[in-house]
């Protein structure tokens, strides 16, 4: 298609280089001022709505639970109480 394009373009070289930029803003300029505005209506991007219900079955929607007081030491894989950073080197 491309390749049939190119050889319909007149005037040479710099006639086909300028007929191909025209084409594409000729297209840019469809796509813009008449496809994207008769297609946002139909796109959900302004569509924003926050319920309390999830959509989640066996969700009741009754908010967070309380975290525990402090997890064990088997839910942790590493120290909390140290810390185990390499010393950090001088940069020069």
């Amino acid at each position: 298609m491309y390749g049939w394009i190119w050889r319909k373009l007149p005037f040479g070289l710099p006639g086909k280089l300028i007929g191909s930029v025209l084409l594409a803003a000729a297209t840019v300029a469809l796509l813009w001022f008449v496809v994207f505005p008769w297609a946002e209506p139909l796109l959900p991007f302004d569509d924003v709505q926050v319920t309390q219900d999830s959509g989640v079955p066996g969700d009741d929607g009754g908010g967070l639970t309380e975290p525990s007081e402090r997890p064990s030491e088997e839910e942790i894989p590493y120290n909390t109480e140290t810390n185990n950073a390499p010393p950090s080197t001088p940069s020069r």
